[in-house]
């Protein structure tokens, strides 16, 4: 079965050539895209998606609000920020109203349907540069936020990985263990930070390291 993949975007021509991209992409399909906040609110949830690709800077309601409504009301659908913007208070508000992963418009295509599947399998993808701003904001934090002493040496290197961005297949194959062990040790990072989403996980990290640092 298809992955069902919706779009928010207001710039029609970005628009198009998402929805193009998507629907010609093997396994997935976009049976949805849209111009405003609103109008995606109001259809999205009829069409239960498996996953979401939102602009932050839309006209009305913005994307981060736009996430936390959606997640309100589907609590399972994966969110993909797709935007311009790599400034910190974005990537955070995005990532704390529940969106799964945050990714650059001038993400190669390629890269992009890579990033959905992996969204879809319960990653946390985001843009290399976008986590590399997420651990430069947390350089004078207190270490003591977070609980990362709980955290194993094998979960630490997870998270190490999916902070350069690796997938899940290549953080499996780096470290010799399969993908469905890779899942597992995240779910046991999710618990431990007391987190709602992978992408969470990744930042709670690196607040800390940064902190010690």
């Amino acid at each position: 079965m298809a992955v069902t993949v919706c779009l928010v975007e207001d710039d029609p021509e970005v628009r198009e050539s998402c929805q193009a991209l998507l629907n010609g992409a093997a396994g997935l399909c976009c049976p949805g895209a849209y111009g405003s906040a609103e109008e995606a609110l109001e259809e999205i949830p009829a069409l239960h998606p498996d996953v979401v690709l939102v602009d932050i800077n839309l006209p009305g309601m913005n994307g981060v609000e736009l996430v936390e409504r959606l997640k309100a009301r589907l609590p399972d659908l994966q969110i993909l920020m797709l935007t311009l913007y790599e400034r910190s208070d974005l990537i955070f508000n995005a990532l704390r109203a529940g969106a799964n992963g945050y990714l650059l418009k001038s993400t190669p295509s390629a890269e992009l349907i890579r990033a959905v599947e992996q969204v879809h399998a319960g990653g946390a993808p985001m843009t290399m540069s976008v986590a590399r701003k997420v651990i430069a904001c947390f350089h004078h934090q207190d270490r003591l936020l977070s609980p990362v002493e709980e955290l194993t040496p094998r979960e630490r290197e997870i998270l190490e990985q999916l902070a350069r961005g690796s997938y899940y297949r290549e953080i499996g194959e780096s470290l010799g263990i399969s993908m469905a062990t890779v899942r597992a040790h995240l779910h046991s990072v999710y618990k431990k930070l007391h987190v709602k989403s992978r992408a969470q996980a990744v930042i709670k990290y690196q607040d800390v390291r940064a902190g010690a640092g």
